[in-house]
């Protein structure tokens, strides 16, 4: 959703790089680009006005202009800028999942922003990850079969939701649903209300009388991301009728600007507190404000990389996977359970936009042909393969190789190509180790296939591993080792598993060699 303000920013911090020092002029020239990109990418005109200001009463002083890095100082100030329009602190973005039992949230918005699916989306958040007792009502009599969706999707996510009683009313639901939540000792009672096309004064109404039955702990918005600035002027009539605690901006993986997001808390003062990435019930997030800002200004979001990572990668097949990666006797079943893995995180792209220095390339994945699906052909060929096949690979003869491509719907050159890529990463796993990351690199534009574009990227990869700065604040975490670069000790992804910067260089590995044969004489 960020994509084209990142960009934007990114080129207006690269136009600063290299100044020994910033003047005035320099800092009110940056602070008008940025003003031009925050109005481009539809963040409300009261909201960036707020946020120059902000910018340029912490820039404009002697400690910015006479700093050793003036330009990272700037950045720094643009990401706490940032934070503070999205949010604040965490703290603030959390929601009150602790309060009293049964804790009521009240889920209200305009139909067509995703607020059923999101009700069952943040049920299966809390139940997964905190352990709540949920059960869902549906208060929605008016759109067709809508409580027999919630149903559906209460089975699904194996929540419980209230019994439905044909003819009774919206507050009437809510007080029974808030019975049985009492008798039956439900940790929180999610109230999916009902939605209409604009906001209409019996909409709000009703609202209210339930909000007034149950007494909430959380009221939530949901406001689709797409709307704009619509979303904004919405969220500001609910909570001038309603009162919100926050909101969850839906369908935030498409293809909007942003402004949106970064005028909700400018405009009503409430927080964003979860995002929904994509349609699956599992694609939604807690809202982070500093990890949004530094994705936005291309720094990374190395905690999500690693809390995904610890959500999708069984510890104990990891570590049978590195080892066999060790060994160099990986089959095509682990390659495939690889490329399973990398997807379940989102795929190459969403990784390297979370990796310091590598967002921009992320797009170049792209126009490279290395997108995800390119991933699922890869899969669909091994999937087409019979279990003995993926474990001896040699066996492939042509025969084979054509009943391959025919049970996977590709061509037999695809199968080649796959079965060559799988062999050079064989040698590349049993020479990684030795031959440290400049090695790896450049054993991966072969592994490639040869393609110009890719052969570009991963020289660009390359020297941003070597020279990219630690802007996370983090100094030299075991991830990202001493000077940002590739994670470390990445259990579970090919060629991640204890590859730091610490590797010896290619040109020991090749000394170590010339050792061995003089010994051999």
């Amino acid at each position: 959703m960020f994509d084209s303000l990142s960009d934007k920013l990114g080129g207006i911090f690269d136009g600063l790089m290299g100044r020994k020092s910033l003047s005035e002029d320099d800092v009110n020239l940056a602070a008008r680009e940025i003003r031009m990109a925050l109005l481009e990418a539809d963040v409300a005109l009261p909201v960036v006005k707020d946020f120059i200001t902000n910018l340029k009463d912490k820039a404009v002083g002697q400690d910015v202009i006479k700093g050793v890095n003036p330009t990272q100082q700037i950045i720094k100030i643009v990401n706490d800028a940032l934070v503070d329009m999205l949010g604040g602190a965490d703290g603030e973005t959390q929601l009150n999942i602790d309060a009293a039992i049964p804790a009521p949230f009240l889920m209200v918005g305009l139909q067509g922003s995703g607020k059923t699916t999101s009700t069952g989306k943040i049920a299966k958040l809390l139940k997964d990850k905190h352990n709540k007792k949920i059960l869902m009502a549906s208060l929605d009599v008016y759109r067709p079969a809508a409580q027999q969706q919630l149903a559906v999707l209460g089975e699904q996510v194996n929540v419980d939701t209230l019994d439905i009683i044909e003819g009774q009313k919206p507050v009437d639901i809510a007080k029974r649903a808030l019975k049985e939540a009492k008798s039956s000792g439900y940790d929180i009672l999610f109230l999916d209300t009902a939605g209409r096309l604009t906001i209409d004064d019996e909409l709000m109404t009703e609202v209210e009388q339930v909000r007034d039955a149950v007494n909430p702990v959380e009221t939530l918005l949901l406001a689709d991301a797409m709307t704009g600035q619509d979303a904004v002027n919405v969220a500001a009539e609910f909570d001038r009728r309603v009162g919100l605690t926050g909101i969850m901006l839906t369908r935030v993986d498409g293809d909007a600007r942003g402004g949106a997001a970064m005028s909700m808390r400018g405009i009503t003062g409430k927080p964003i507190k979860l995002i929904g990435t994509g349609e699956k019930l599992d694609e939604i997030e807690f809202f982070h404000p500093d990890r949004i800002a530094s994705r936005i200004l291309g720094m990374g979001d190395v905690v999500s990389l690693v809390e995904k990572a610890v959500e999708t990668i069984d510890e104990n097949e990891a570590k049978k996977m590195a080892e066999k990666f060790k060994k160099g006797n990986f089959d095509l079943d682990d390659f495939a359970k690889q490329l399973k893995q990398l997807r379940s995180m989102g795929g190459m792209g969403a990784m390297l936009k979370m990796i310091p220095g590598l967002g921009k390339m992320a797009g170049q994945l792209d126009a490279a042909g290395m997108d995800d699906s390119m991933i699922k052909k890869q899969e669909a060929i091994m999937s087409s393969m019979t279990k003995g096949e993926r474990a001896q690979p040699k066996i492939l003869n042509a025969s084979r190789r054509r009943r391959i491509a025919e049970g996977s719907g590709t061509r037999v050159q695809e199968v080649n190509k796959l079965l060559k890529q799988f062999e050079q990463m064989q040698k590349m796993m049993k020479q990684m180790k030795k031959m440290g990351m400049g090695g790896m690199m450049k054993s991966m534009k072969g592994l490639m296939g040869g393609n110009p574009q890719m052969d570009d990227l991963m020289g660009q990869m390359e020297s941003e591993m070597g020279t990219q700065p630690d802007n996370t604040g983090l100094g030299a975490n075991p991830f990202l080792g001493s000077g940002g670069g590739m994670p470390q000790g990445f259990p579970g992804l090919p060629g991640m598993d204890g590859m730091g910067g610490n590797a010896p260089s290619k040109s020991s590995f090749t000394k170590s060699k010339k050792s061995k044969r003089k010994k051999k004489k």
